[in-house]
């Protein structure tokens, strides 16, 4: 049964399929940190436009960590997300993966391997 819909961005007004064709019912906005209520945004976003929603939130977010407010942080209390997303979680500089504080911030406490975007 197909339970994809197809909707128009409330940003850039362009047509996305809001859903999934999967038996799960699934939306592809569900891979992404549930940071939103769903007061605040109006109505949905297509999928680029959603990730720069919640790449500005985050960074915002964690612009203002600090290492004591960072061990009682809202992001280790989130559900687990199954995959990282470029640009949230890490982006990749020369080749390599460079975690961004929120991936740090979500993991719960520090590693001790001196990592550029640890919050703690």
């Amino acid at each position: 049964m197909n339970t994809a819909k197809t909707k128009v961005c409330s940003s850039c007004e362009s047509s996305f399929s809001c859903g999934d064709l999967s038996t799960d019912n699934k939306c592809w906005c569900n891979d992404f940190p549930p940071i939103f209520n769903l007061s605040e945004g109006g109505d949905c976003l297509c999928p680029r436009c959603f990730k720069e929603a919640c790449e500005d939130k985050i960074d915002a977010y964690t612009e203002t960590m600090t290492p004591q407010k960072a061990l009682k942080n809202k992001a280790i209390s989130l559900p687990k997300q199954e995959k990282l997303i470029e640009g949230i979680d890490y982006y990749i500089e020369n080749g390599n993966y460079v975690f961004k504080a929120w991936f740090h911030l979500r993991r719960g406490s520090c590693c001790g391997n001196d990592c550029r975007h640890c919050p703690y």
